[in-house]
Parts: structure tokens; C-alpha cells; sequence
């Protein structure tokens, strides 16, 4: 999500609510983890689900919202033509792809109140609904079969969304994340994904955030207690059918 800082639809995320149980309480199924958290056992694509959160243009393009704080970690990392390359290939393979793009969303903020990075996006003009700023970009257009969330409102996907009831339906064990930003979304997405048993890998050439220095110190101090830090390559690689 953004960061003074909208999104895309299609699945409703009042469904979750019935997924996870009565009263919401959550029942989880045993997900029989890899063993491995250094890439030795290839992911199954069947069983490998690619989060693509918020590759929409308020972060990607000139004149975004948000496209100043992200575009130079964005053009170090090579990320967009990294990101269509591991999209395309990995939707080739039979891996799930879900879009998780970001609308602000005014009855949401004012019922919690909220602060921070949410009141950054309340207090600007960006990421609104039917706006050309939260559409995703054209490089990454969906295609048939994709999956995009609708409700995402905060920080993490799982958040107000139907990824949970999405990923447990198909029995996806591998969840794999790329887009913004690296120490906010992708961090809380992957945090999230960690703690309800998902086996959690991080394209750390498809993510960005706003600085070189924030963007290592979650590489190195975060993201390996989590889960694994992969290449767009060393992930199609090991990737099976």
C-alpha cells in the first residue's frame, strides 16, 4: 500500500469472513511445510501462488501518486521488466497469480480511526477509486485466470481480502511475493503469510521501497526470518510443474 499516498477488484472480501470460521475464529488445515528454507525442494507450481501487490500506477509511472518515492530502487533493481519476466514465466509453469492492488477506501479509514501511512493517503488526492492511478500497468495487465483481490484497504493482503480463502481452497502452500512497498506491504504480507503456516519466498529483485538502506536492512534482518529471498531466475528455476 501507499505511502502518502488506491485499487482494481473482483472478489468479495465479505467471503473471507465465512471461510475462516464462525465468530471469526480461523481453522486452519495442516499445510505439511517444505522442510527446506533454502530453495533445495523445488515449489510445486500447482501448489505456488505469485502476490503481485500494487504494481499499479501510482507507484510505477511518471505522475503517480507515489511514483517520486519508489522510482529510483525501482530503476536499480530493474523492477518492472524483472517483474514481467517472473509473471509471465511463472503463469507458464501453472503457478496461481494474484493481484493485490491497494484503493483507499474512506469508510474504512474513518471507522478505525486510522493513522500513519493511511492518513498520508486521506490527506492527499492519490490512489482512488476509478482513477487511472490505482489500474494496474499496463506490463502486468491480468489475464484470464488471475486472480485480483478486492478490499484491500491496509498494509498486509490478507487484511479485508479474499486471499486467505483463495490460497486455502486451492491448497497453496508456497506463497511468493513481489511489488511495493519492500518494508511495509511485502513485509506485512509476508509476516502474515509466515505466522498462518505458509512457506514464504520474496523476489528481492521484483520488490522496491523508497531508499538502497531500507531496502537491505529488510533483506537482511527481516525477510530471513520469514521465509527465503530469491531472483526472479533462481525462482523460475527451481519452480516444477
Amino acid at each position: 500500500m501507499p505511502y502518502r499516498f488506491d485499487l482494481v477488484e473482483v472478489l468479495n472480501p465479505l467471503a473471507a469472513e465465512k471461510a475462516l470460521g464462525m465468530n471469526g475464529e480461523h481453522h486452519y488445515e495442516e499445510l505439511n511445510r517444505p522442510q527446506t528454507m533454502k530453495g533445495e525442494k523445488p515449489m510445486k507450481a500447482k501448489e505456488t501462488a505469485l502476490v503481485l501487490i500494487e504494481f499499479q500506477n501510482e507507484f510505477c509511472k511518471e505522475g503517480g501518486q507515489s511514483h517520486d518515492l519508489v522510482k529510483s530502487e525501482m530503476a536499480r533493481q530493474n523492477m518492472i521488466p524483472n517483474a514481467v519476466k517472473l509473471v509471465e514465466n511463472a503463469r507458464k509453469k501453472g503457478a496461481w497469480i494474484i493481484y493485490a492492488p491497494y484503493i483507499f477506501d474512506e469508510e474504512y479509514y474513518n471507522k478505525f480511526k486510522m493513522q500513519g501511512i493511511i492518513k498520508q493517503t486521506a490527506d492527499s488526492t492519490g490512489w482512488r477509486r476509478g482513477s487511472w492511478g490505482v489500474e494496474i500497468i499496463d506490463e502486468l495487465k491480468p489475464q484470464p485466470g488471475d486472480k485480483i483481490l478486492q478490499g484491500k484497504t491496509t498494509l498486509c493482503a490478507f487484511n479485508h481480502t479474499d486471499l486467505e480463502p483463495i490460497l486455502r481452497e486451492n491448497k497453496i502452500r508456497n506463497i511468493v511475493l513481489a511489488g511495493f512497498m519492500t518494508n511495509f506491504c511485502i513485509e506485512g504480507t509476508a509476516r502474515t503469510a509466515y505466522d498462518r503456516g505458509y512457506y514464504v519466498t520474496v523476489i528481492k529483485n521484483a520488490i522496491a521501497t523508497s531508499t538502497p538502506e531500507e531496502q537491505r536492512f529488510t533483506e537482511e534482518k527481516i525477510f530471513p526470518a520469514l521465509g527465503q529471498l530469491m531472483t526472479v531466475d533462481q525462482f523460475l528455476n527451481q519452480l516444477g510443474a
